[in-house]
């Protein structure tokens, strides 16, 4: 069973419309008897860090969802702010702390830097698969993905980028640390290579 975490901002509905069409069970829920025996997370997000990592930690749900995911290795996705989440601060908003699983700040995008730079970065983008990973199995080296977002991470180790996009500058599109995963993009609005990306993760993780 595939829990999408529900902590009042994200796109639960669409991803779990996504997750019906490729026939895997999921439920969305903020339980955390049900979040500790999932045998899949996923983590979305719309909005503001802080106000995020708000909502997690106000019901505790910051360490309900660590929890599994660092004493039994369940694997997780987080998409877009809940990819954001999954690292170690962001900015937006105000500084806050995320959940720290990933080593790496949120930033926005280095507007001052560029000239004409639209912020946000919104629509369909190519993503350049930089290391071969199972969440982009049967995908082409360059894919089309769906972004919607005016910030993102600003480094990490770069053993676990596994996709990139450039807008002014490139930025981490997609990560994968063993069962931890995130894509800075909406799988669930990226047509037939999102539908892909999610498959491989019920299938492959």
């Amino acid at each position: 069973m595939i829990v999408i975490i529900d902590y009042g901002m994200g796109n639960l509905f669409s991803i779990q419309s996504a997750l019906h069409y490729l026939g895997a069970q999921s439920i969305i829920s903020s339980d955390p008897h049900r979040i500790n025996n999932a045998d899949k997370l996923i983590l979305p997000g719309v909005g503001s860090f802080y106000k995020a990592m708000s909502n997690l930690k106000a019901t505790n749900l910051d360490e309900v969802v660590k929890e599994p995911v660092i004493k039994k290795n369940t694997p997780i996705l987080g998409i877009c702010l809940g990819m954001q989440l999954l690292c170690s601060s962001s900015t937006e908003d105000g500084f806050s702390y995320g959940l720290g699983l990933i080593d790496c700040p949120v930033e926005r995008f280095s507007e001052n830097k560029f000239v004409n730079l639209k912020i946000p970065h919104v629509g369909f983008d190519t993503v350049t698969i930089t290391k071969k990973n199972k969440l982009f199995d049967g995908l082409d080296s360059r894919a089309d993905f769906y972004f919607t977002h005016s910030y993102r991470m600003a480094y990490t180790d770069q053993l676990y980028v596994t996709g990139t996009c450039s807008h002014g500058e490139q930025f981490i599109a997609a990560f994968a640390k063993e069962h931890i995963c995130g894509t800075q993009f909406h799988p669930e609005k990226s047509q037939t290579n999102g539908l892909v990306l999610l498959k491989n993760f019920i299938e492959k993780f």
